[in-house]
């Protein structure tokens, strides 16, 4: 009971009498609802299931609701990676390779392989579509830290595409020293090798992937793995820049190896080549 003046929205109370919640329930129990309540907790950081007593919008009681449906939890966590954003994710660095891999394969736009948009925009859109059968059990932020998401990418390829991805956009290119080599696919559209200089003697063919449509971006680097070169034709690296670095490099590196044709030279991922 009580005593208002002015509109509802904006009035202040003169005058005011409790009231138990026994008499609420007695006196409005045609009212009062109950249902149950499973919603992403921002501040905490989980999903919140309860179960509500409700007067309208006054919440008589609530207590945690047990075994709530999985598939709502499911959804209020999902709601709450949307919240939070794909960072909120436990990504590694070979599933931000996976995910830039085949958005390179995407873009080259390739029909026979239908290849699926995993942006970070596809990506948070499409939650419910392929996060969802991973979120079993999982009710607060911490818990995403167990979440396989390498497997949850790879689960968006179909059988064929997962055959032809490595082929196609290989993690590593073995160089002519015999290394093997990771590919960067993340840096910008076209794939990164950053080799070191003296692995790539003996060739003139810039590496190529994609079934050889596209050339990768070399990296030449430096003893101390620094890019001495940035380059997607190494013939005419050999033929027009290699005598200038090999110049200024030999006098900062002298113990390496620095032939006067690097095309007849052996490549080596030593500083010179072994002994024959």
């Amino acid at each position: 009971m009580g005593s208002l003046d002015g509109e509802a929205r904006e009035s202040r109370i003169f005058l005011a009498a409790p009231v138990s919640l026994a008499e609420i329930e007695e006196d409005f129990s045609a009212a009062i609802e109950e249902r149950d309540v499973l919603a992403w907790n921002a501040r905490a950081e989980m999903v919140d299931a309860k179960r509500e007593r409700r007067l309208w919008s006054l919440v008589l009681e609530e207590k945690p609701l047990k075994n709530p449906p999985p598939e709502q939890l499911a959804a209020a966590m999902i709601e709450g990676i949307r919240a939070m954003g794909l960072a909120s994710l436990p990504w590694t660095e070979n599933a931000r390779n996976l995910q830039a891999r085949v958005t390179f394969l995407r873009r080259l736009g390739d029909v026979r392989h239908d290849w699926p948009d995993l942006s970070d925009e596809a990506l948070l859109s499409s939650l419910e579509e392929w996060l969802e059968p991973y979120l079993a059990g999982m009710t607060r932020r911490a818990h995403l830290a167990n979440l396989d998401l390498m497997d949850a990418l790879l689960a968006r390829l179909d059988w064929k595409q997962r055959q032809v991805l490595d082929e196609l956009a290989p993690t590593h290119l073995m160089v002519p020293s015999g290394s093997r080599v990771p590919l960067d696919y993340q840096s910008g559209e076209v794939p990164v090798l950053a080799v070191r200089l003296q692995e790539m003697f003996g060739v003139t063919d810039t590496p190529a992937i994609a079934g050889g449509k596209v050339q990768v971006l070399l990296h030449l680097l430096s003893p101390a793995r620094r890019p001495v070169q940035v380059t997607r034709d190494l013939k005419s690296f050999w033929a027009n820049s290699y005598r200038a670095v090999k110049a200024d490099l030999k006098g900062q590196y002298p113990k390496h190896y620095w032939p006067d044709d690097p095309l007849q030279a052996e490549p080596t991922a030593r500083a010179k080549p072994r002994p024959r």
